[in-house]
């Protein structure tokens, strides 16, 4: 058994709602002012159709609504019943077609029209071409919906085809679909009206405690998960302190929104003291986890959102994550991006040809930065070289003799490092860019301010002399201020020492200092 509600003019669509879920929890909004509701098991609670459509339009009048209320055997009957007549209008399950037979064929305009199917404006399909079905059908002379649920099936399908079936359907009570339950619109979050004001986050953390787990037993009834974690923090001020934690990964777990929370909290603490908390939780489908047998299992994404927020914390937003490729030339360039594991870093050669494959493999390991423990690349590729470079976080200076235009002989002042004879040397790799880019202006020191000046030694002191570069070597010299900040002009090589090990070296030739990017493994 279905009931349907339909309401006058201007009537407050959540109202016309929220009467219909009084009733029963499966309701479907047909239109802003219509809903049909799955009536079945009512019976014993009110008694018969007659008495349920007397309580429902009373309730409605008590809410100031003014509505039409119809109870059919089929949703599709009593829809058309409800646009029909006014007042209460009841069919006893079974009799739909006759009772249909004698309503006006117009009436399949207002069911079957486009824009009564869904009242969101903006899931509505295009209805420029539309045209309703009774133009067609008056022009055969059919005024009725049982003259037209009369006409045999195969040849109305004959001359409209599968849009005329499903009219003649709706003219005969039957329904084309089942009933869509309307999910009610759910609000996860929280609020406390704290009695005294509170500072510091070990009081706070007890609050948020308090709050975190209603939270997580409504998700966990309603199978979701939090994709975005609102704090919002009230002061005495009356100012308003709010923070929002996109999180990686579904999760519900209280204690892990919690330590989230306040780890955010303690890297941007409120101004003043907190008298009103309230948490907010965007919500998302739970996640499902099938763990496989020839993977190795990750830890699980709560552990890993903690450790990344404890790191932020300690480090600051920004310097914790995996590094990223940016689209630039600048040596060394990348950006920071939330962590994700993930095993290796595998290349797929798009050439055949050793040399287009060792171009492509150098470009690329060349943006790898020391960040990351162990990077491994692969060049899936028949007998391709495997290679890699270890980029160090700060370039190491160093000493070269140069013959020809060639490194010969590198010396390293760092302990753990070898230097020596160069037996073999590929390069230069010439680059320079970011020359446009202005150059910051350090500010002037105000009136009476003086600048940092370097000390002077003190008597009996000296500070370190740089050993001079003996004939034909570089040291390392400071390089001069270039014309925009980060830019860059070098020469890269790799060169290959006696004693077996490859270091990637750099020149730079606005100061004309030498520097260890990396070792190449």
């Amino acid at each position: 058994m279905f009931g349907a509600l339909y309401a006058a003019e201007g009537t407050d669509h959540v109202v016309l709602e929220s009467v219909a879920r009084e009733f029963s929890p499966r309701i479907e909004v047909c239109g802003p002012r219509e809903i049909t509701l799955d009536l079945s098991g009512l019976a014993r609670l009110f008694g018969d159709a007659r008495t349920i459509a007397d309580e429902l339009r009373r309730t409605a009048a008590d809410r100031g609504l003014r509505v039409r209320v119809a109870i059919a055997g089929t949703r599709t009957a009593a829809q058309l019943f409800v646009h029909h007549r006014a007042g209460i209008t009841v069919v006893e399950p079974g009799t739909e077609a006759d009772a249909l037979s004698e309503l006006p064929l117009l009436l399949l305009d207002e069911l079957i029209n486009p824009k009564t199917q869904n009242p969101n404006p903006k899931s509505q399909p295009p209805t420029t071409n539309y045209q309703p079905p009774t133009t067609t059908l008056r022009q055969w002379g059919l005024r009725t919906l049982g003259e037209f649920a009369a006409l045999p099936a195969d040849e109305v399908a004959a001359r409209l085809g599968a849009a005329g079936v499903e009219w003649q359907r709706v003219a005969r009570g039957e329904d084309r679909r089942p009933l869509v339950a309307a999910v009610p619109e759910e609000r996860f979050e929280q609020t406390l009206e704290l009695e005294w004001p509170i500072e510091g986050l070990e009081p706070l953390s007890f609050v948020l405690g308090r709050l975190m787990e209603p939270l997580s037993a409504h998700l966990e009834r309603r199978d979701r998960g939090a994709a975005v974690l609102h704090v919002r923090l009230r002061l005495v001020t009356r100012a308003v302190h709010e923070r929002s934690l996109e999180l990686p990964a579904p999760m519900r777990d209280a204690r892990t929104l919690r330590t989230l929370a306040l780890l955010d909290l303690e890297s941007h603490p409120p101004d003043a003291a907190i008298d009103r908390i309230t948490v907010a939780i965007d919500p998302t489908p739970g996640r499902v986890v099938q763990f496989s047998l020839l993977t190795r299992p990750l830890p699980s994404p709560e552990n890993l959102s903690t450790l990344a927020a404890r790191l932020a914390a300690l480090m600051g937003e920004g310097r914790c994550g995996s590094p990223e490729l940016v689209d630039s030339w600048r040596p060394g360039a990348f950006a920071m991006k939330p962590f994700a594991p993930r095993d290796s870093i595998v290349i797929h050669s798009r050439h055949d040809t050793p040399r287009h494959r060792d171009t492509e493999t150098r470009n690329l390991v060349t943006h790898l930065d020391a960040s990351v423990p162990r990077c491994v690349v692969e060049v899936t590729a028949a007998a391709a070289p495997v290679v890699a470079l270890r980029r160090f976080r700060t370039a190491m200076p160093a000493r070269v003799r140069v013959e020809d235009g060639r490194p010969v002989r590198v010396w390293i002042d760092r302990r753990g490092f070898s230097g020596g004879r160069v037996a073999t040397a590929a390069g230069p790799w010439r680059t320079s860019g970011a020359w446009w880019e202005e150059a910051p202006v350090a500010p002037k020191p105000r009136s009476g301010e003086h600048g940092p000046v370097a000390p002077k030694p003190r008597s009996g002191e000296g500070g370190p002399v740089a050993p001079k570069p003996r004939n034909g070597e570089h040291g390392p010299v400071a390089p001069k201020p270039r014309s925009g900040e980060g830019g860059w002009d070098r020469d890269e090589w790799d060169v290959a020492l006696h004693d077996g090990v490859s270091y990637r070296l750099f020149r730079e030739r606005d100061g004309d200092a030498w520097f260890v990017e990396g070792v190449v493994d």
